[in-house]
């Protein structure tokens, strides 16, 4: 049904004049297209059920969703949720209809960008699938369940794409050389380098491979002659969407598994896609407090004086600043003590209500406060030995049910001194009574 986008003299990109024609010739992604994947099993059958490939630009998608319709006896109506609205989407649900009414013939309608379209659009489509006027086919880079809407997903099968590995992409190389009848002009390194660049895109990598094959005849390139020739691919990163917090996920994740080398890998990958640092201080911050907390409560001051200094210098210098603070936080002794002991007087907060606190630390300003019993048997800690009188802090109703402690600090770092100190004050105040 959809038009060549290209006339057959005209010059076509070298990824559409190599795009596989036949669902064997398709490089990776052999978790569906096996005989006993999810796709494979579906050719076997020769019928399609409605599914959307999510993954990364290049690795597929639009190949993948011609060739399981033609090999599968579908026709094909490919459509773009850029540039397709509610009428466009009409109108195929209309030729759907017809060739069904006419020929029996089933159809399969691939949209592209799929997340794009809004949820009026995206809520059209759900009859037409419903009663099998076509089978969708979607595409889409993002996360499904972020960007779809819940009654389409659960239409729909999501079959995730991976990215393409380097043994795929030299794959891809080599189609491309034999397309042209010889190498590439790179020496080893620089082939390496070149899959590098690509970072599992294989349309970007053949783009590549036309740019390489038009330069004039000469020695093969070194690394450095190629990154001179070649701009390198910009890395994927969405600072708004799903990648920016699947990124600060991993950083996080890794701080609080003590693991230095992958935090600063992490937190690079996020620099280098292009994310404000104050986002990885923050969670740097939040990382101190939460996953180290009163183990090594020093976290905290150099996350935040890091921080500072970064403002005030800036970028380059500024990194160093940004390492010391992950280096600090990945490397100190962890503890969620306090973070659970929140936790716990939260949870003792809410199931006692609002009881009265005891007078005796209640302020007593006025004399009527003073004739109710407010401040009456106070005693000041300071004028007592060690500074501390075990007095009832607690709510009577509370003090009376002998809680178990909500702070319960770990035998790690400077909470080994807090734990001897808590035991010290436990013993003294039972004495007391």
């Amino acid at each position: 049904m959809t038009a060549s986008l290209f006339s057959r003299d005209a010059p076509r990109p070298l990824a559409e004049t190599l795009r596989p024609a036949a669902i064997a010739n398709v490089i990776g992604q052999e978790h569906l297209l096996s005989p006993e994947g999810p796709l494979g099993r579906m050719l076997q059958n020769r019928r399609l059920s409605s599914f959307i490939l999510w993954g990364p630009p290049g690795v597929g998608k639009t190949t993948i969703a011609r060739l399981i319709a033609a090999e599968a006896g579908y026709e094909f109506i490919q459509l773009s949720a850029v540039s397709t609205g509610i009428a466009d989407l009409r109108k195929a649900i209309a030729t759907a209809s017809a060739l069904r009414d006419s020929s029996g013939r089933p159809t399969a309608v691939f949209i592209d960008e799929l997340h794009r379209f809004s949820r009026p659009v995206q809520d059209a489509m759900l009859p037409a699938i419903e009663d099998g006027t076509f089978v969708l086919i979607g595409a889409t880079t993002e996360n499904p369940s972020f960007s779809l809407v819940s009654a389409l997903l659960s239409r729909a099968k999501v079959l995730t794409l991976d990215r393409l590995g380097t043994g795929d992409l030299a794959k891809v190389i080599e189609r491309a050389e034999r397309h042209f009848g010889k190498p590439l002009p790179l020496t080893p390194g620089a082939r390496n380098a070149l899959i590098a660049m690509a970072d599992g895109d294989a349309r970007y990598l053949l783009g590549l491979c036309e740019e390489l094959m038009s330069l004039p005849p000469d020695a093969p390139l070194g690394t450095d002659q190629l990154a001179s020739v070649i701009q390198s691919r910009a890395p994927l990163y969405d600072k708004g969407k799903e990648e920016h917090f699947n990124l600060l996920s991993c950083f996080h994740k890794s701080l609080r598994g003590s693991d230095v080398d992958a935090a600063l890998y992490w937190a690079a990958r996020m620099l280098t896609g292009g994310e404000d640092p104050a986002v990885i201080f923050r969670r740097l911050a939040c990382a101190a407090s939460e996953d180290v907390g009163m183990a090594d409560p020093q976290a905290m001051v150099q996350v935040i004086t890091a921080w500072q200094a970064f403002e005030r210098v800036g970028l380059p210098e500024g990194r160093l600043f940004l390492a010391q603070a992950i280096n600090y936080v990945a490397t100190a002794p962890k503890s969620n003590a306090s973070y659970l002991a929140l936790d716990r007087a939260m949870d003792l907060a809410r199931r006692t209500g609002s009881l009265p606190p005891p007078k005796h630390i209640l302020n007593a300003p006025t004399a009527l406060m003073k004739d109710l019993g407010y401040h009456a048997g106070y005693q000041y800690d300071h004028d007592q030995p060690d500074a501390f009188s075990g007095q009832e802090f607690y709510p009577e109703q509370i003090a009376a049910a002998h809680p178990e402690p909500l702070y319960a600090p770990n035998e790690r770092g400077f909470e080994r001194d807090i734990r001897k100190r808590l035991a010290y004050w436990s013993a003294k105040r039972k004495s007391g009574r």
